[in-house]
């Protein structure tokens, strides 16, 4: 709490009047407060020699209040009295709720002094700050979760609170504090991003809270733990992790499951969003929120699918400052994504490596419940349910650093191997060989949907083994077979080259099922092709 004080009335009819609110920051406040005295008898005027300006008063609450850092080459303000939370300097959106400087300066004004300052001295004000700013210390921001400093294998986790406060996972223990300075992370902030509640621990240990999540969510047995693998994965900084992509009729309670998922890990007021119709419109909001999570899809466009393969891994987008003719600006992310559809559509590889098929089945009118009882009761249990989830993870850190060197393979995600491996040594499930196995079905579902991968893969498999063809792509193109009820006009390659560009998309899927492509060194008749079957050529 901070100590209640007097302030210089502003006007003589309220000379003596005591403010009821204290001052939001003490040792700003104090500044302004001695600064202003001269302001209840007259009007502040730029020729008044020997009395600060509005300008020089807001930019004095601000050097007296905040500390500067530097992250990605944007400034953010830290209240130095206050919690972890990197305000921006001019953002009218408030900072999701913290505020930006601009706003937190003319409101220490406005309290100080009973009067509002000139929009010219509130600018005049920010361009001092942000170029005294520009010798700060570099210090990263975090946006939900975020690594020590320190230890890897320790995490954090953004309650989304105006108070900063956090939760650290630990290797094997967890415990809700706010970071101090240089202890913990810094947190930036978005409307995207919502107050979680703060957990609650179980004398029963995780399978307590695990259990309540498991009795509300609409899922199968078989696929609850892999829900509950996918919530851990969204708790760990920079890790790429699958999409969950949530599969089911009409009925399923698709949307639902999805909302519960993101809500755990990303606040109660998280939604749902459909596809937008840019790619820089939903990298935008990708940016600004952790979970993304797309509901309703009818199908999965090319560049989507280029979107959310580099999503989960990890990517970057570049482009042109509004008002700005040589200027930039970079929007970086990895996230955590959902998202639900009946029917999806073709997968390309890419995507499907990716991939954490979550299939539901209808749910009979004797099992459906009414959409007030089923949140009011995930409501009332999200503190324990979030307490549970972080009694795992807790446990899951302290075994991951084993599973470099108990898994035999990994698959193309491998942190994400290596978590589920460390998931089943703490709860005795199988949710490595769940997904292990999902992917074989996805394999098949990315062959059958690509004419290409299809003709080559019945081509070659009829030969006899080990077998090797070598030849130009114009070559091959005459050689394969069209499928039957292929749209020759649509579905199938007119060139070479466009062949050439097909089964280099489609060769890590035939190289599961034991049919090897890939491109040949450059001679003067072109690049060939070498196609091959035989022994190491799977998961070659």
């Amino acid at each position: 709490m901070t100590t209640q004080r007097t302030v210089p009335a502003p006007s003589p009819e309220r000379e003596g009047h005591q403010r009821s609110e204290p001052a939001a920051y003490p040792s700003a406040a104090q500044t302004a407060a001695s600064l202003t005295a001269h302001l209840p008898q007259r009007e502040e005027r730029e020729s008044d020699t020997g009395r600060p300006r509005q300008a020089d008063i807001l930019r004095t609450i601000g050097e007296t209040g905040f500390r500067f850092v530097r992250s990605d080459q944007t400034i953010y303000a830290v209240q130095i009295d206050g919690g972890p939370i990197a305000r921006p300097i001019r953002s009218k959106g408030g900072g999701g709720g913290t505020g930006s400087l601009r706003q937190c300066l003319i409101r220490e004004y406005v309290q100080s002094t009973g009067r509002t300052p000139a929009q010219g001295s509130i600018a005049d004000a920010i361009a001092a700050l942000e170029a005294m700013a520009m010798d700060s210390e570099t210090q990263d921001v975090h946006l939900r979760v975020a690594a020590d400093q320190v230890d890897r294998w320790t995490t954090w986790l953004d309650l989304g609170r105006s108070d900063g406060l956090s939760v650290c996972i630990e290797r094997g223990s967890w415990a809700v504090l706010i970071p101090q300075h240089g202890e913990g992370p810094l947190w930036r902030r978005s409307r995207l991003v919502h107050e979680l509640p703060v957990p609650e621990r179980s004398s029963a240990g995780w399978q307590h809270g695990v259990e309540l999540l498991r009795r509300i969510l609409p899922v199968s047995t078989d696929s609850y733990p892999m829900v509950v693998a996918w919530c851990l994965a969204a708790l760990r900084p920079d890790m790429p992790r699958p999409l969950a992509g949530i599969l089911g009729e009409q009925g399923t309670g698709k949307s639902t499951l999805c909302r519960m998922m993101v809500r755990l890990v990303d606040g109660t007021k998280a939604h749902l969003r459909s596809v937008p119709k840019s790619e820089d419109d939903l990298a935008v909001t990708t940016a600004a929120g952790w979970c993304l999570a797309l509901d309703n899809l009818s199908g999965m466009p090319g560049w989507l699918s280029d979107f959310l393969s580099r999503t989960v891994t990890g990517d970057a987008l570049t482009k042109r400052e509004l008002y700005s003719d040589d200027d930039v600006v970079i929007l970086i992310y990895q996230r955590p994504v959902l998202l639900t559809s009946i029917e999806i559509g073709v997968l390309q590889g890419d995507l499907a490596e990716r991939m954490l098929p979550i299939q539901l089945e209808p749910i009979t009118g004797k099992n459906r419940r009414t959409e007030r009882r089923l949140w009011e009761a995930y409501n009332e249990s999200h503190p324990e349910i979030l307490g549970g989830l972080l009694d795992l993870a807790a446990l899951v850190w302290a075994k991951i650093p084993e599973a470099a060197d108990k898994l035999a393979e990994r698959p193309r995600m491998a942190d994400w191997a290596e978590m589920l491996w460390a998931l089943d040594e703490v709860t005795g499930w199988h949710t490595l060989d769940t997904y292990t196995g999902a992917q074989e079905d996805l394999v098949d579902d990315v062959i059958e949907g690509d004419p290409v991968a299809t003709s080559v893969l019945r081509w070659a498999t009829s030969q006899l083994s080990p077998w090797t063809w070598e030849g130009q792509a114009a070559q091959l193109l005459t050689e394969l077979k069209v499928p039957p009820n292929t749209d020759k006009e649509k579905d199938w390659p007119r060139t070479p080259a466009v062949l050439s560009a097909r089964l280099q998309r489609a060769a890590p899927a035939l190289r599961r099922r034991g049919v090897d492509v890939r491109k040949l060194p450059r001679t003067k008749s072109g690049r060939p092709l070498q196609i091959s079957t035989g022994p190491g050529t799977m998961n070659g």
